[in-house]
């Protein structure tokens, strides 16, 4: 158990990154478009995703929002652009793989604090834990860092009519999304690291098999 603490902690940070993954793929303020014309989006503000895109609207207003117009994506829109896309199936493979680190460091650790001597059981999953942690890590990486990379460039997006959405802000910023996923990138990758660091101790009375 003495030699395991820092695996502990990697399960605790996992955790959290796996959670602040899955929170930033489901929020809709990846890209925040700011706009000129407020005939239809009376806030001036737009809020760009991976899965839709919203904005406060006294016009338009979709089912199950108040003032608030959203249009999901679908995965036929050919004028969605690449990072999109790529967030959509690299922050779904991460929550998967970072799923599958939990289950590899409970495991392990479930051993360790049973009392159970089989090197097998044991340093094992943490390596395996290791390497899904670190792959979740790296499938959130990509897509945060593409998406600030067009925000900070002002890249646009040819929406169609029927999302009355300009192809081009007057200027846009990173939505609250992407810091969350640069936090989920850090705690994933040291939880990763932590997982992989793991020796299992050599004694006389140790049985390994």
């Amino acid at each position: 158990v003495s030699t395991s603490h820092l695996q502990l902690a990697a399960f605790a940070m996992g955790t959290l990154g796996w959670i602040l993954c899955t929170v930033s793929m489901g929020v809709v303020e990846w890209r925040v478009w700011h706009v000129d014309n407020t005939t239809i989006i009376s806030s001036g503000v737009a809020w760009v995703g991976i899965w839709k895109v919203c904005f406060i609207s006294y016009l338009h207003v979709s089912p199950g929002y108040r003032e608030q117009f959203c249009h999901k994506f679908s995965g036929y829109d050919s004028f969605i652009p690449h990072e999109i896309y790529a967030a959509q199936g690299l922050l779904l493979i991460a929550m998967f793989t970072g799923l599958l680190g939990l289950a590899a460091t409970i495991f392990a650790l479930r051993n360790v604090y049973m009392g159970i001597t089989h090197k097998t059981l044991i340093a094992p999953f943490f390596l395996v834990g290791g390497f899904f942690y670190i792959f979740a890590g790296l499938c959130v990486l990509i897509p945060v860092s593409w998406n600030f990379y067009s925000v900070t460039h002002n890249q646009s997006i040819a929406f169609p009519p029927p999302y009355y959405m300009p192809s081009s802000p007057a200027a846009q910023e990173a939505g609250a999304a992407i810091p969350v996923g640069v936090v989920a990138v850090i705690l994933l990758l040291l939880s990763g690291t932590f997982s992989l660091s793991y020796r299992f101790p050599v004694t006389a009375n140790t049985i390994t098999k």
